[in-house]
């Protein structure tokens, strides 16, 4: 992960941390570009320690800014905001460390595969295994990735509305998320098909 992948840039350094956690509850983007600008770099070097894959990394570091919308409000000791911080980083890094090691969190269900009935029977078999593969490839994606692309490709899809309430990603994260889980995903299939015809 390099730095240049993440942005801080510096707004009002006159303003108090508490006032900066209100302006967060209340929906101020000023109040988040001096919370990134004063705490960023610190969040970035705590994931950074665990040596993280780096779309992992940087779904811990979103969901560390995740953690901070929904408890803005309920920070106790604002002056001590970069602490809590620190150890919001490095519970979400744990989580993702505990769950690469538990391995895909793979469901009993398998729903019916779908595919184009007039096709012959080597077609059908084609597209349960292309089906069956992705399924696989998702099962392995984070935490996050995996619920965000089960929300949008079902049968019928939630919103982008309904993912930012129920999953917890903000609107403006679901798009950028959303990309990387599919770009992982054709990593995936591409190495699969390239390992399969060697």
């Amino acid at each position: 992960m390099t730095t240049a992948t993440i942005s801080y840039v510096p707004t009002d350094a006159t303003k108090s941390t508490a006032d900066l956690l209100l302006g967060i509850s209340n929906g101020d983007p000023a109040a988040w570009d001096e919370i990134l600008h004063r705490y960023g770099k610190a969040v970035y070097s705590t994931v950074r320690s665990f040596r993280l894959q780096e779309a992992d990394a940087l779904d811990a570091i979103q969901m560390t800014w995740l953690r901070l919308a929904e408890n803005a409000d309920r920070v106790q000791f604002p002056e001590r905001l970069g602490g809590w911080l620190a150890t919001t980083a490095r519970h979400e890094c744990l989580y993702i460390v505990r769950r690469l090691k538990l391995g895909p969190n793979r469901t009993e269900i398998v729903p019916e595969i779908a595919s184009d009935p007039s096709a012959g029977p080597e077609q059908r078999a084609n597209d349960a295994n292309t089906t069956l593969a992705l399924r696989k490839h998702v099962d392995e994606l984070s935490p996050l990735r995996r619920t965000l692309i089960r929300m949008l490709f079902t049968e019928e899809p939630c919103s982008y509305g309904e993912i930012s309430r129920i999953a917890g990603i903000p609107l403006g994260g679901i798009g950028p998320t959303r990309a990387r889980a599919l770009r992982q995903l054709r990593d995936k299939l591409d190495a699969a098909s390239t390992s399969e015809q060697l």
